[in-house]
């Protein structure tokens, strides 16, 4: 489901599969976004909430990117009101949180307003803190496309 709110958020901005993603900020890489499955009118009616669809698309997009740059993977949601949205660790310790990942997704934005969410998340992520874990924030931006990744 993640996958196909990406894909709708892509496709709504008028990209095709092998769309090209640019990661910036702690990393810089380029990735080609691939998909095979159309967007039928029965997704888009399931996905009518572009802000919810824009949330999820950015989640599946950040744990792809975290995966492919840190090596970390999801291992579990976190709590609300933790400051961020999900426990990483590694593939051989699938039962030990050793970094954090918080997510924030826009359907189109400038680079003035993603730097401003980056600021808000790492204000946000402060309240898990005494963790003393390595915490990530990704925002997603799916006009361009783009996710910029800072590490904490």
């Amino acid at each position: 489901m993640l996958a196909q709110a990406a894909v709708v958020c892509l496709e709504h901005e008028a990209h095709t599969s092998a769309a090209q993603l640019s990661v910036v900020g702690d990393f810089n890489a380029t990735y080609s976004v691939t998909w095979s499955e159309a967007v039928t009118e029965a997704k888009l009616r399931f996905w009518n909430d572009l802000e919810e669809a824009t949330q999820q698309g950015a989640y599946a997009v950040a744990i792809l990117l975290i995966r492919a740059l840190t090596g970390y993977t999801i291992i579990e949601r976190s709590r609300k009101g933790t400051g961020f949205d999900w426990w990483l660790g590694t593939e051989d310790n699938l039962f030990q949180g050793k970094a954090r990942l918080e997510v924030s997704g826009i359907l189109r934005g400038t680079a003035r307003r993603i730097n401003s969410r980056i600021k808000a998340r790492m204000t946000q992520i402060r309240q898990s803190d005494q963790l003393a874990l390595t915490a990530y924030v990704v925002v997603v931006e799916f006009g361009t496309p783009q996710a910029k990744v800072v590490q904490r």
